[in-house]
């Protein structure tokens, strides 16, 4: 096993700080968990929201609703990938706990999340502002992690020569970000935003109204107009509502992505141009309007200039900030003591809660634990072998892109969730007919991880390497074997990372569902889950949801992670 490991990089055994991060970040989990149940059981007993009207006169308005969510959502989670992977990229002793909690926070299913955020805030809040705070964190839970994984892999594969040049200029850290950072992880960032938004749509309709026992909490959005129409058998509803939906994804891809994307290409390492640049008509127009270039050069461009004279006070032009030792010393130990006492009771207390579980159903929970590792496996499989290909395609071939792209991103922001339903009455008259419809629903919710990751690195790769390999001759697999697949890795890595947690996330909805008075469900760890929520069996809950994490966290600790070191250390493009 050693030996197999070490082709890949990849170091055995595991090293004493790895395991010890990774206990430390799994057991704060459990107290998390743990304090959320508590309060969660402090809630108001019935949570009652608005009737959601199936009238398409309602669709406006409810799309407007649903955006403004994700625009916050997303904002929140864009200020958390900024601050929290330029952390973990600049900081070894941080890394080594941020990772380990990273892959945690990314693996906690959301329909986990729900009902613990969801009655924790209606336990100390008004029920209005709880609501509307839920659903904006519950969407943020299904956009950060994959955009902080992104930016976390650029910072760590800027080329050798770029730093030495920031080096040799002396920026501080500001400038640092402006002119380096920043710029080389633009196109990374940009896809995975849209991604983002795509999980975003994905999981809108659990964000935007779910049950609990006899809590009913919902909100006035698309999401919820799709579900309620589900719920019913509207067929004519879930139809204008996915219309509605995809109009809204196609006027963010005109007036959003595209331009950006336009505006992104001059941050590619290349020397030379493509034959055939981006273009979008939308940014044609703000280049041309005399009002975008007044606030640009009245009001952008002096502003830009007073935070680079702020930043040029307080932040002083080394690498690193010095701190008074004692003080900082002094600090840090109490703060230690402080964790350490909380994670000690919570521990006391959620062991509690633990053992309430029968040992039959720790026997359920690991069988579903393998079960689903399965279907992971089979629907990350099938992901590489479709994703790798076409993004590569879209990704260098830019007649191809500007026609499939609004295409892919409309299929990616579809909630296939509205469809499981209609899927499952077809396939589970098959022999094995769940578990090939979970499959299938698991790799519509994870699949786009990975090919948006890869339209990114196929989109980075320079222009003057593609005229490299034509010019000596390099075959059709000897330009994939030397230039494409060593460019691709780190992204693929990356998306690779980032798919595998949400199959085990989308594994709930996948492995469990209701519809036509009955309910459907197979052998998995997602099917307890969903159980364990919809029967408000807190304590099974929290036993299942820990198996989960931790399955997914020895995953990403054995393999994934030790992957990213790889590319990191071999495949910068440099």
């Amino acid at each position: 096993m050693s030996r197999m490991f070490r082709r890949f990089g990849i170091q055995w055994p595991l090293t004493r700080s790895t395991t010890w991060a990774d206990v430390v970040v799994l057991v704060g989990i459990a107290v998390l968990i743990y304090f959320g149940v508590e309060l969660a059981g402090k809630a108001p007993e019935i949570i009652k929201g608005p009737k959601i009207s199936l009238s398409p006169s309602a669709l406006p308005i409810y799309a407007a609703f649903s955006t403004a969510r994700m625009a916050a959502a997303y904002a929140l989670s864009m200020l958390f990938t900024l601050i929290y992977g330029y952390i973990a990229a600049r900081s070894r002793s941080a890394e080594r706990i941020m990772l380990p909690l990273l892959d945690v926070l990314q693996s906690v299913p959301i329909l986990s999340f729900l009902p613990v955020v969801l009655l924790s805030l209606s336990a100390v809040m008004p029920e209005g502002i709880a609501v509307a705070l839920a659903s904006i964190v519950l969407i943020f839970t299904s956009q950060a992690w994959n955009l902080t994984f992104a930016w976390y892999q650029a910072l760590t594969t800027i080329p050798k020569e770029l730093r030495e040049a920031n080096a040799i200029f002396r920026f501080n850290s500001w400038f640092r970000f402006k002119t380096l950072e920043l710029p080389f992880a633009a196109i990374s960032l940009i896809w995975n935003s849209m991604m983002s938004w795509a999980g975003g749509w994905f999981f809108l309709m659990a964000a935007e109204i779910f049950t609990v026992g006899d809590r009913d909490f919902r909100l006035a959005g698309l999401g919820s107009y799709i579900q309620t129409a589900a719920n019913e058998g509207n067929v004519h509803a879930v139809m204008l509502g996915i219309a509605v939906l995809v109009l809204v994804v196609v006027a963010l891809d005109q007036l959003v992505w595209r331009p950006i994307l336009v505006w992104a290409d001059r941050f590619k390492l290349e020397t030379v141009t493509e034959e055939i640049e981006p273009h979008s008509w939308f940014y044609d127009v703000l280049h041309n309007s005399r009002i975008v270039r007044w606030f640009g050069k009245n009001v952008l461009q002096p502003l830009s200039e007073r935070i680079d004279e702020w930043s040029l006070k307080v932040f002083p032009s080394s690498s690193s900030v010095e701190f008074g030792g004692g003080r900082r010393s002094a600090v840090a130990a109490i703060l230690t003591a402080a964790i350490v006492l909380g994670l000690i009771y919570g521990v006391y207390r959620a062991s509690g809660m633990l053992i309430k579980v029968p040992a039959a159903e720790w026997g359920a929970i690991g069988i579903g634990v393998l079960a689903t590792l399965a279907r992971v496996a089979a629907a990350l499989i099938v992901a590489f072998a479709w994703t790798i290909p076409l993004g590569v395609l879209l990704g260098t071939n830019r007649r191809v892109a500007n026609w499939l792209q609004p295409l892919v991103q409309i299929m990616a922001s579809i909630p296939a969730t509205a469809f499981f339903p209609v899927l499952l009455l077809i396939l589970i008259k098959l022999p094995a007919g769940i578990n090939i419809a979970a499959v299938l629903l698991m790799l519509m919710g994870t699949q786009w991880y990975l090919l948006f990751n890869v339209i990114a690195g196929a989109s980075a790769i320079p222009q003057d390497l593609k005229y490299t390999s034509s010019l000596i001759g390099l075959s059709r697999w000897g330009r994939w074997k030397t230039l494409i697949l060593p460019a691709l890795f780190p992204y693929v890595i990356t998306g690779a990372i980032t798919a595998s947690g949400g199959a085990w996330n989308a594994s709930i909805v996948a492995e469990y569902a209701e519809f036509g008075g009955r309910s459907v469900f197979t052998v998995g760890i997602g099917s307890l889950i969903a159980q364990a929520t919809a029967k408000g069996n807190f304590p099974l809950l929290l036993a299942s949801t820990l198996s989960m994490i931790t399955a997914v966290v020895i995953i990403n600790r054995l393999f994934w992670r030790r992957l990213y070191r790889l590319a990191a250390d071999r495949y910068r493009m440099e």
